[in-house]
């Protein structure tokens, strides 16, 4: 009996053990798979929230860029040889109405034909794709805008320019532009240098080792696009074995700009014999057999061969009397001088950009480029020199001097010169 009875405990014992196992397991299982929903739940709330944020973030540059045009994507098109506004246009994929809508608008303030090789055209697209404004730089500080919304607007932006002066000394030891690019020195202003002194000096052979170059100029920097833009030479000395040649910017009372010494002498002759450089006499002043009719004629000027795009200057100070096409003379510019003279350009292959009737040169400005236009028989310059309505050879020709200052003017100009030298002197040794 005793037996029995401690079996029936021992089962009752093991079975009351497996009941509170089954249940504890049970429970257990549960809470896990309870916590697990728990966590399964932030998981996807987390996702959700995740997805949410990148929703809003991509969605809030698209806003930006509708509502800011500087967010735009710009893409920058070089203009290439043979390419005109009307081709790229084309190339971007405008229909031909849409393509005439924009010329339209655009040529009533610019002349497209006047974009040139090289020069770059600004696309602005939106995040679709769509291209809604076109710019490009009228001059080196003038923004053309054509905005293309509903309809088409056209502005003209004057960027904001800073001026300063700058002054530079050094010595040649090579020449005066090699040394003058190692100085820092713009080739612009080399170039400005050598024109002012070309008067006085054969670069060739008046150039020494140890010759010291003293200079202050003009520049603006564009704000926006950090360009550099030079302009005017204020002073500049050359020192050759002692000697010093010195020139003063002044603008005269006539209006124009020129550079005279201390004395009050003008740098320049009057007219230029040669107003070109680089160039040879290919045919002379006189009576010739003309190289395309083949008769004798009289050859107003001296012939000069040179490149195609070599740059022409004014032979003098002068207002452009008149530029265009002349008949036989192709692309040709007459400039009137106030002493008598005028000289005549022919056979261009175009014309600087602000060269037209009435505008006020000075001499050395470049005016146009040789080309072959006309009745020619290759490249060259056709010049001409005219006194008194006489046409007169340009290589037999007695310059006459260039302007001396006397009274008034002349006490305006040492005033000046004064002021001159010494902000130079300033900005050297600062």
């Amino acid at each position: 009996m005793f037996k029995i009875l401690r079996y029936l405990i021992f089962v009752s014992l093991i079975s009351s053990g497996y009941y509170l196992f089954i249940f504890e397991y049970l429970n257990i299982s549960e809470k896990y798979i309870f916590e697990e929903e728990i966590i399964k739940k932030e998981i996807v709330e987390d996702k959700k929230e995740i997805i949410r944020e990148k929703k809003e973030e991509v969605a809030s540059p698209n806003i930006k860029k509708n509502i800011d045009k500087e967010q735009f994507v710009e893409k920058r098109i070089e203009i290439l040889q043979g390419d005109t506004f009307v081709s790229i246009l084309e190339k971007l994929n405008f229909k031909q109405k849409k393509i005439y809508e924009i010329i339209s608008k655009t040529e009533e303030s610019f002349d497209l034909k006047k974009i040139k090789t090289g020069e770059i055209i600004s696309v602005f697209e939106n995040n679709f794709g769509e291209i809604k404004k076109i710019e490009f730089f009228k001059d080196s500080k003038t923004i053309i805008s054509i905005n293309l919304d509903k309809e088409i607007n056209l502005n003209v932006r004057e960027l904001a320019k800073e001026t300063f002066i700058e002054s530079k000394e050094y010595t040649i030891i090579e020449s005066l532009f090699s040394d003058g690019i190692k100085n820092s020195v713009s080739p612009d202003i080399l170039i400005k240098i050598i024109s002012l002194f070309s008067f006085d000096l054969d670069f060739q052979r008046d150039i020494r080792v140890n010759t010291v170059v003293s200079i202050s100029y003009e520049f603006d920097e564009i704000i926006e696009t950090g360009r550099l833009e030079y302009k005017d030479i204020k002073y500049a000395s050359i020192i050759i074995d002692g000697k010093q040649l010195e020139y003063f910017k002044f603008i005269t009372d006539d209006g124009y700009t020129d550079y005279f010494n201390r004395e009050g002498k003008n740098v320049k002759k009057s007219i230029l014999k040669t107003p070109l450089d680089g160039a040879r006499i290919s045919s002379n002043f006189g009576m010739r057999k003309h190289p395309i009719s083949g008769f004798n004629k009289m050859h107003k000027g001296v012939d000069f061969a040179a490149p195609t795009g070599t740059p022409v200057y004014a032979g003098g100070n002068g207002v452009i009397e008149y530029v265009g096409r002349n008949g036989g003379y192709g692309k040709y510019i007459r400039i009137r001088h106030n002493n008598g003279y005028k000289t005549a350009y022919a056979h261009l292959s175009n014309y600087k950009k602000g060269i037209s009737k009435g505008v006020r040169i000075n001499q050395g400005d470049i005016i146009g480029y040789v080309g072959n236009t006309g009745n020619s028989t290759g490249p060259h310059l056709h010049y001409e020199i005219i006194y008194q309505n006489k046409h007169i050879n340009p290589l037999k020709l007695k310059l006459p001097s260039g302007k001396i200052l006397e009274g008034d003017e002349l006490e305006k100009f040492k005033e000046e010169y004064k002021i001159i030298y010494a902000d130079h002197l300033s900005l050297l040794y600062e």
